[in-house]
């Protein structure tokens, strides 16, 4: 028992500390996970013996007394235990085995090993390029494909004969279903006859490791193609046509005839020139009826890796000229002989038919494919137009179709004298005191304009008819379609055109458009920076491109000359359009912080896009941030002559560079011209508050002159930065805080017909008193008021608020509790408001009043929107007062109606609490009604 104590305690010093190793493997391969304790005792017990391999937490493989569990795919050979080997195997290593693995040993339950082994898959890429023809001095492109990598990213360069022809640049390519990566690599280049026989290279690097996969070049020599005949003795004999194909490379090429763009067959026969290209002579003999209904023939080369056939084409009139007279055998005698009678057999059989036909030839259209417009922008009014000649062009009609949906002619013709009814309704006016008007129509408004449809603007036209260059029978018209393309409307459509005659309902031809492409340019922001999340030294410069159509879009990224790459975009993958059909996209790049904080690197991106003429760029020469600046704040109120100190507090700006200038503003002036500057004013700082942020405090000390504290004045603060494209400036008034005097009530006006002017005028005071007008029975709702601002006979400001109302004791669901917006027609004047007791603003006809006063209309209430531009201008007046509708309910008998209640509040910041005045309705003024 003494001696296993013994052995104990020489075993807690060989307890090793954990240790860590990185391990790595390709895929499919067996990876040996290493675990080595050495042991210095003779004799080892493999049942006081525990190892075990766990990753992520679970166990792979445990050996416990005695006895040993492993997963599939993992193996370890038990024998070397005894001899401190517990390495693990991990066999057909793949992506999913990657991770943490931890080796545990213990002997009779002391720890005497712990050790942590990282293993992960370092898959190379397999190189191809696809072996494609490029045309010679023609733009081309090459591809690589570098497929099976892990892990991301890789990097490519192309070589020729060895040398680099283009600088390595990263991409991180994208997963395949099997969890490794593939990335595509592209050369854009323009092939000469030095290239025929070098030899190009793709070079690829991945993990410190570099491949290169080399290969020539097939290039393709464009022929030069030229059509000639063989002379024929008349017209009426079979024509042989021969093409001349020169200077082409490789030999495989084929030729084919077209007549009349339909394809012939041939015969090939190629020779050899000295300069190791090809020459062919092709041979093509049209019959006599061939020779009849061709106006135009062609030889076109086909050649590998060519899009366009190369082709030659003449018309036959010039080809083969029939200048001399032929000669006519005894058999063509014969021939013509028989071919008169036939024909006066021909013309007596047809006579019957022979008007019939000349209709149908006068009939006859000649109709042009539809002419699209070159460019086709969003917003950007676009024709589209066809060719129609012929004898009777003067009855044809044509008709538009959207895809299949027919197109009505929806452009502005002209309003109808219905849509302007307020023009011709005479407007009628109150005068209200201090020279406020109620203003409103006699009539109900117009009808609006109807609703548009959803097929856009289209106008129809047509011109002609025009006589056309041929024979002066033919007449020619142009019909045309002018539209205001939309994404939603017009992407993927396609414009068709019906001939017709009119009065017909037979279509005499039918023409569709090609598919076309809506363009919109992108709108490009400016280039915003911002610090990376996980590295405060790097800088992200990101730019967004949005509202441009088709989805394809380029932003490259430039520092002082040299080529950035992206380091994420949503420009590579197509961007999901928005409700209107619009794409946005956006590119960033990161350089070091260093490089921005110097201010003389240049950083640009250039956006391409197909709707753009020229590139838009974006430039930047720094990270900098803009100053937040803040309001004025000032010392104490001072009396006149004393020290005045006002302070603008400058924060989270960078570069320290700020310069804050103060600017005294002319007293009274209305435009608030700035005068000289002021002097004595202090920069405190600039301090930074945090890394690369700065705060600073500009002061001003001035004296404080009462006599010259007037409206309009003040002290300006202009802040400069580098970062502003204009200075930030902040103003301070120079004024005392002085309470207007108010009169003790309200006055009150009261027209025959219910509507009540209630006006409050008070005198003096700074800044401007705030008004709120209330009115209502058991409780109050908010009134809409009028204030005017005027300078008194004693040289005080007199502030007027006036606010009219009409009572309604209607329920709720017929007349709102409060609408404001009604007007009053009347002419009458309002007496003055100041007159004791109630005033009526319309006078009427009885016999206790012996005025000759003209007996109006009765009141007649329209309603206007609030705020409404419309009604403002219909006004003529701003000083036009709005009627406040307040719905009194009765009270608990039928018989009785809550008493009126017009209050109005008045806050200032002389004030320490707010001031109320308020009028309530008499009590017989309710029994009177």
């Amino acid at each position: 028992m003494q001696f296993k104590v013994l052995v104990y305690v020489f075993l807690l010093h060989l307890i090793n500390n954990a240790t860590s190793t990185d391990i790595q493997a390709r895929p499919n391969t067996n990876a040996s996970l290493p675990c080595n304790v050495t042991l210095k005792l003779e004799k080892l017990d493999e049942a006081l013996m525990q190892v075990s391999w766990v990753s992520n937490g679970s166990a792979v493989a445990l050996f416990k007394n005695a006895t040993s569990q492993i997963k599939d795919g993992f193996f370890w050979t038990t024998g070397h235990f005894l001899n401190g080997d517990f390495s693990l195997t991990v066999l057909d290593v793949g992506l999913t085995l990657q991770g943490l693995y931890e080796c545990t040993v213990h002997y009779n339950f002391t720890m005497l090993h712990s050790s942590n082994v990282t293993l992960s898959v370092i898959a190379p890429p397999s190189l191809s390029v696809p072996q494609q023809w490029v045309v010679l001095e023609t733009e081309s492109q090459l591809e690589c494909h570098a497929d099976g990598f892990y892990p991301p990213p890789v990097s490519f360069s192309w070589t020729k004969d060895g040398q680099a022809i283009q600088s390595p640049y990263q991409l991180d390519g994208e997963t395949t279903p099997d969890g490794y990566y593939r990335a595509s690599g592209n050369l854009t280049f323009y092939p000469s006859r030095g290239d025929q026989n070098a030899t190009f290279g793709c070079k690829v690097n991945h993990n410190g490791t570099t491949q290169e996969l080399k290969f020539q070049l097939n290039i393709t020599y464009l022929p030069t193609v030229r059509l000639s005949a063989i002379p024929s003795p008349s017209s009426n004999s079979p024509v042989t046509l021969y093409c001349d194909v020169e200077s082409f490379y490789p030999e495989e090429m084929s030729v084919f005839w077209l007549q009349n763009g339909t394809v012939l067959p041939n015969t090939p026969s190629n020779e050899q020139n000295p300069d190791g290209t090809f020459r062919s002579r092709r041979y093509f003999t049209l019959s006599s009826e061939q020779r009849w209904t061709s106006r135009e023939v062609a030889c076109a080369v086909n050649q590998p890796g060519v899009a366009h056939p190369v082709q030659a084409s003449g018309n036959l009139e010039e080809l083969d000229p029939q200048d001399e007279p032929p000669v006519l055998t005894k058999s063509a005698k014969a021939s013509v002989a028989l071919m008169c009678i036939s024909l006066v057999l021909v013309f007596l059989l047809c006579f019957g038919f022979s008007w019939r036909r000349r209709d149908e030839k006068q009939k006859s259209l000649a109709v042009s494919g539809i002419i699209l417009p070159p460019r086709i922008v969003v917003g950007q009014k676009g024709r589209v137009s066809v060719s129609i000649e012929g004898r009777r062009v003067d009855r044809v009609q044509t008709t538009w179709f959207l895809n299949d949906t027919p197109i009505s002619d929806t452009s502005l013709t002209g309003p109808s004298r219905a849509n302007f009814n307020c023009l011709y309704n005479p407007l009628t006016t109150i005068h209200l005191p201090y020279g406020l008007t109620l203003t409103s129509l006699v009539s109900e408004k117009g009808p609006l304009l109807p609703a548009r449809g959803e097929m856009g603007y289209y106008k129809l036209h047509s011109q002609g008819p025009l006589h056309s260059s041929g024979s002066g029978a033919q007449q020619q018209i142009i019909a045309s379609l002018t539209f205001i393309p939309q994404i939603s409307i017009h992407k993927g459509a396609v414009f068709k055109c019906q001939v017709s005659y009119a009065g017909k309902d037979k279509i005499v031809m039918e023409r569709v458009s090609e598919r076309f492409t809506v363009l919109s340019a992108p709108e490009v922001s400016e280039i915003q920076l911002a610090e990376t999340p996980n590295d405060s030294e790097v800088i992200s410069l990101t730019v967004q491109a949005s509202h441009f159509h088709p989805d394809v879009i380029t932003f490259r990224w430039f520092c002082q000359g040299g080529e950035l790459s992206p380091v994420a975009s949503q420009a590579s993958s197509s961007p999901r359009p928005n409700s209107e059909g619009f794409f946005s996209a956006f590119s960033q790049c990161k350089l070091p912080r260093s490089e921005l904080e110097q201010g003389s690197t240049r950083v640009w991106v250039s956006v391409h896009h197909i709707a753009l003429k020229q590139p838009v760029t974006r430039e930047t020469r720094g990270f900098i941030k803009q100053p937040c600046v803040s309001d004025i704040m000032s010392s104490a109120s001072l009396s006149p002559g004393q020290a005045l100190t006002l302070g603008c507090q400058i924060t989270d700006f960078y570069p320290p560079n700020v310069t804050v200038t103060w600017l005294k503003v002319r007293e009274g002036e209305q435009d608030d011209s700035e005068d000289d500057i002021m002097e004595g004013g202090e920069l405190w700082g600039p301090m930074e508050i945090k890394p690369r942020l700065y705060r600073t405090m500009a002061t001003l000390r001035t004296t404080a002159n009462q006599e010259k504290r007037q409206r309009g004045g003040g002290i300006k603060c202009r802040v400069e930065h580098p970062s502003l494209h204009e200075p930030i400036e902040r103003l301070w008034k120079n004024v005392d805080i002085v309470a207007p005097t108010i009169p003790s009530s309200i006055s009150v006006c009261w027209s025959s017909e219910g509507v009540g002017v209630f006006s409050l005028l008070l005198k003096g005071g700074h800044p401007k008193v705030k008004l709120q007008w209330t009115a209502g029975g058991a409780t109050l709702s908010p009134l809409v008021s009028n204030e005017t601002e005027e300078i008194g006979d004693d040289g005080q400001r007199e502030l007027k608020s006036v606010c009219a109302l009409e009572r309604s004791t209607q329920p709720p669901s017929r007349s709102p509790k409060l609408r404001g917006g009604h007007r009053i027609k009347t002419k009458a004047v309002v007496t003055d408001p100041g007159a004791d007791g109630i005033a009526y603003i319309d006078e009427k006809e009885d016999g206790e009043n012996n005025n000759n006063v003209e007996k109006y209309e009765d009141t007649k209430l329209s309603d206007v929107d609030e705020g409404s531009d419309e009604e403002e201008r219909r006004d003529g007046d701003c000083g036009a007062l709005r009627i406040n509708r307040v719905d009194l309910r009765k009270g608990s008998r039928e018989s009785e109606r809550a008493r009126l209640r017009v209050c109005v509040e008045l806050t200032h910041p002389a004030l320490t609490l707010p001031v109320y005045k308020s009028w309530t309705e008499p009590i017989e003024e309710i029994s009177s009604m």
